[in-house]
């Protein structure tokens, strides 16, 4: 047989459902919808981590189907939809949720219906959100007010509501507290992830406290919960009107999950830490310069955060787990080279030598 044309093994990893059946609200009966979500790197800081003095390993949950962390409670959300006879699935979001729940959706064959609010979506969100088929609606508000009626039009017309008030979305994305331990055998020191409506902390949470009653880690990790400064109501202690921040994913006024992320940070006996847009622009810069890897501006703030927190009570030698959230290439607009590439030169070796030396000093 030609090596063309010769049988290749698919990829063991089952996704989050079949991996962590036992911790999921799943029965024989419920149809798994899954794109093999889960299984993503904890990538160790080959620089940030040593100049902090800990060691610093980061979650590229960007790695997922559709580029963010969604995606694991997406398959469990969308599967149990379509176990119930769902005749469509809704969410409001500022992006990540529309991209995702639109791509389980289609992969579903079920209709998928976003509502967006009128500003603060990323492009690069958005034209996931279409090209996976899905219905939009834009109103005028932010992304509460969004919700507030897309959960009035799922309880009036019968659809499937996947933002993270849908529990099923919770237990999907405790997965990856699950992985983390499963990787280093136990839990970090301490967790670092960006907050906006909050169901992405309470899950991590959830996830290691399970996993410590289950007896497979002995102790869970301190939670560090990251908002933007123009929208840090958990930070304030109250709800925010008009939120606003560079990071669009956390642009969130008043958070669904506000009692899950208040738990799990009193809990853990950690904190909630606000940063200015500058600084979580600055971090995105650093990651994406000496790290390697590009995010959106909402996962910066992880960073931004954990450089904030180092400053304060530095974590030495401890171990640290930030998770950066989704893609940077979701928000192209916000990327430091997003501008226009500079003036043509002459096309000479000469010409380009000259342009290549002046760059390099």
């Amino acid at each position: 047989m030609s090596s063309l044309h010769r049988p290749v093994d698919l990829p063991t990893w089952p996704g989050v459902i079949e991996r962590y059946r036992s911790f999921l609200p799943v029965t024989p009966r419920t149809p798994v919808i899954t794109l093999l979500e889960g299984n993503t790197p904890l990538l160790e800081s080959a620089r940030l981590g040593p100049r902090m003095g800990l060691r610093l390993l980061f979650k590229l949950e960007s790695v997922n189907p559709s580029g963010s962390f969604k995606d694991r409670g997406m398959t469990v959300a969308v599967s149990k939809a379509l176990e119930a006879g769902s005749r469509a699935v809704i969410c409001a979001s500022t992006g990540n949720t529309a991209a995702s729940a639109a791509a389980y959706a289609a992969r579903a064959g079920l209709p998928c219906l976003i509502v967006l609010p009128a500003a603060g979506v990323a492009a690069g969100k958005l034209a996931q959100a279409f090209a996976h088929g899905a219905l939009v609606v834009t109103v005028d508000g932010g992304f509460d007010t969004a919700l507030a009626v897309t959960r009035e039009v799922s309880a009036r017309l019968e659809l499937a509501l996947v933002n993270s008030v849908n529990p099923h979305r919770i237990a999907g994305q405790k997965t990856a507290a699950f992985e983390i331990c499963d990787v280093l055998g136990a839990a970090p020191d301490l967790v670092v992830l960006p907050v906006g409506n909050a169901g992405n902390i309470t899950a991590y949470w959830r996830g290691f406290v399970e996993y410590q009653a289950a007896g497979l880690i002995t102790a869970p990790p301190r939670m560090v919960g990251v908002q933007a400064a123009g929208a840090a109501p958990l930070v304030d202690g109250r709800p925010v009107e008009r939120p606003q921040t560079v990071a669009s994913a956390i642009c969130i006024g008043n958070p669904a999950s506000w009692q899950g992320a208040v738990a799990a940070v009193g809990e853990s006996r950690g904190r909630f830490i606000k940063v200015s847009d500058d600084a979580i622009l600055a971090a995105q810069e650093r990651l994406a310069a000496e790290e390697g890897i590009l995010v959106e501006p909402a996962s910066a703030a992880a960073l931004a955060g954990l450089q904030e927190l180092a400053m304060a009570e530095p974590p030495r030698g401890r171990t640290v787990v930030c998770v950066l959230t989704g893609h940077g290439l979701k928000d192209p607009g916000a990327l430091p080279g997003a501008a226009a590439p500079p003036p043509p030169v002459a096309p000479t070796g000469e010409a380009v030598s000259r342009a290549v030396l002046s760059l390099l000093g």
